[in-house]
């Protein structure tokens, strides 16, 4: 039984690094499809994640959750508003990565987690703990120091990172899995995407026809780009702990800020470096904060655990059947569920697209972690 937990451990461990991984590099992918412009990429990003995930829909034959969805019209009214705001959170990334912003995009995936929680405090009224507001405090100051390094207020990043904090807060109402999720904003982003390239097709704008097989090929794959990490998302969110989670989603931001500076070569005068300490700095207060909150909850949830067992334990002496499902209950380190009550604030959401994302339910079954735990990113 413990060899089987390590081995699942590991299995989740990878498909998380995985993960993080495709979406830290994911901006290496977006300058290959130029000539198109960003709109272009965006709709057909749209049209193929639909068709990649309806296919894999299809041989895992998921579907149950369609007709459940239609039939409540406020989940339904939830899933138009989470396509919407992640259209919003595409398009100005892909836009971004094209355009030179690649480091500033990756801003927006660090500072998420502090406009997750403020919104914690602003519309669900919660009550935080005094790293919190610390690192709420100290992530306002590096807005205000990135304004004077840029110029002007980082707009791509505050876009980027309130609209995956309103996506993460709509997926938490809707509580679909993650794949089901895509499929249902991608059905809805349909249509309009491809209204969108027929018109740009009559205007002799379209690339997808004039610029090669490899070209269109390209623009196809966006369809995996988008899902093929949430998949591996998926795998990890029900085989490791959300604190294990939670600390891996900093590797996408932090690849995409390398990128952006060492492969890109964008500058980083000192007061942007100014900024980006000070977020840092307010990262590493937070993630504290939630593990020193998960550890106290896990000490104070063992002798309940412990007691619950032996209870168990006794009623299921006498049976062969009942002992075999307590042994199945395998050791306490194997039980995740105590990270998510530990984790000590409210929730939101990991994307498609990717990046940033507050957590959110990355497959069936798994819960949100709560706003105290750094989000889950994609761009």
């Amino acid at each position: 039984m413990a060899g089987t937990s390590k081995s699942e451990g590991r299995t989740g461990l990878l498909n998380g690094l995985a993960a993080y991984g495709m979406w830290g590099l994911v901006p290496l992918f977006w300058p290959l499809l130029k000539p198109a412009g960003a709109t272009e990429i965006l709709a057909h990003r749209m049209v193929w994640s639909l068709a990649f995930v309806a296919v894999a829909l299809l041989v895992v034959r998921r579907w149950a959750w369609a007709g459940e969805l239609l039939r409540q019209p406020r989940r339904l009214g939830l899933v138009v508003i989470a396509a919407a705001v992640i259209t919003v959170n595409w398009g100005v990334y892909i836009w971004a990565v094209n355009s030179g912003h690649v480091v500033e995009a990756s801003l927006g995936y660090f500072i998420n987690p502090l406009v997750t929680i403020a919104m914690g405090v602003l519309i669900l009224k919660e009550r935080l703990r005094p790293a919190q507001w610390a690192a709420v405090g100290i992530g306002f100051s590096a807005v205000l120091v990135l304004t004077i390094g840029f110029g002007r207020p980082p707009w791509i990043s505050l876009t980027l990172a309130f609209s995956f904090a309103i996506y993460g807060l709509v997926k938490k109402k809707v509580n679909l899995g993650g794949v089901e999720s895509l499929a249902a904003e991608t059905a809805i982003q349909f249509l309009p995407a491809l209204g969108y390239l027929l018109w740009l097709s009559a205007h002799g704008g379209l690339t997808f026809a004039t610029e090669g097989v490899g070209h269109a090929a390209l623009l196809a794959s966006t369809g995996l780009v988008t899902a093929l990490p949430l998949v591996c998302f998926g795998a990890a969110a029900i085989r490791v702990p959300l604190s294990t989670l939670g600390l891996l989603q900093y590797l996408a931001p932090v690849f995409q800020f390398l990128l952006g500076v060492l492969y890109f070569g964008e500058a980083m005068p000192p007061e942007r470096w100014a900024g980006f300490a000070l977020v840092w700095l307010a990262l590493v207060l937070l993630t504290g904060d939630a593990l020193r909150t998960s550890r106290r909850a896990a000490r104070a949830l063992g002798p309940a655990i412990t007691e619950g067992r032996a209870k168990v334990s006794g009623v299921a002496a006498g049976s062969t059947g009942a002992a075999a499902a307590v042994e199945a209950v395998g050791p306490a380190e194997a039980l995740p569920e105590v990270e998510s009550v530990a984790s000590g604030a409210s929730a939101s959401a990991a994307d498609p697209g990717v990046c940033g994302v507050v957590a959110v339910t990355g497959a069936a079954g798994v819960p949100a972690p709560e706003a105290g735990v750094p989000p889950l990113t994609k761009p």
